[in-house]
């Protein structure tokens, strides 16, 4: 009697331990499970959100093109006659009115930033320059023009005339022969403040093969 009990004990406690390691592998199946879920998941945000950091990055890049190709001709039109490379002229659009989006040229086709001071053909905004070494936001008045063209070749004339106190403010500028040297003639010649505005344009210009213009 004695012995069938230790054996059905025997039993019992062979059944209890073979459930626990059957409900220890179903909790270790589950946690994993739950785990290899999660990664999946997190997997597919990163997958889904480089995705569409990549579709709005070729959305821009589209964006650049359309506005390049839509003033590329004008320039190279209007700068064979003032010694000008229009690969400059447009890097120098491209930065300055952030590839047509900014509202002086949205409403105004003012591409370059150019000042005004009569009330009847300029508008006042508010812009950012880089004085003694730091951006300041200030407001300012400036030209209205009624295309992109009349905005470019404003832009060409004043590189030709120069300022009212200097007619040869923009000599280098005018003797540069490659875009690189014209780029780095804008800051020597006083036209950008900006420490890092020929780099910018120089690197506009090579990202986009502007200098096709060129030719």
């Amino acid at each position: 009697m004695a012995k069938k009990r230790k054996r059905k004990n025997h039993q019992t406690a062979h059944i209890i331990i073979r459930t626990f390691i059957i409900l220890f592998l179903l909790l270790i199946a589950f946690i994993g499970f739950r785990y290899y879920r999660r990664q999946a998941l997190q997997a597919e945000q990163i997958r889904q959100e480089q995705l569409a950091r990549q579709e709005a990055r070729e959305k821009i890049i589209r964006q650049h093109k359309a506005f390049i190709k839509k003033i590329g001709p004008i320039a190279k039109e209007v700068d064979k006659f003032y010694d000008l490379l229009p690969s400059i002229t447009i890097a120098q659009a491209c930065l300055e009115s952030d590839y047509g989006q900014s509202d002086l040229s949205q409403k105004y086709n003012n591409l370059f930033g150019v000042k005004g001071t009569n009330p009847n053909t300029s508008a006042v905004l508010v812009t950012k320059e880089y004085v003694k070494g730091e951006w300041h936001q200030v407001k300012a008045r400036f030209q209205i023009y009624d295309s992109y063209e009349a905005s470019i070749r404003a832009h060409a004339e004043l590189f030709q005339k120069g300022t009212s106190w200097n007619a040869q403010q923009y000599s280098h500028v005018l003797k540069s022969k490659n875009y690189q040297e014209q780029a780095k003639a804008l800051v020597t010649d006083g036209y950008a403040t900006d420490p890092n505005y020929a780099d910018k344009l120089i690197n506009l210009i090579e990202q986009y093969h502007l200098d096709k213009y060129d030719k």
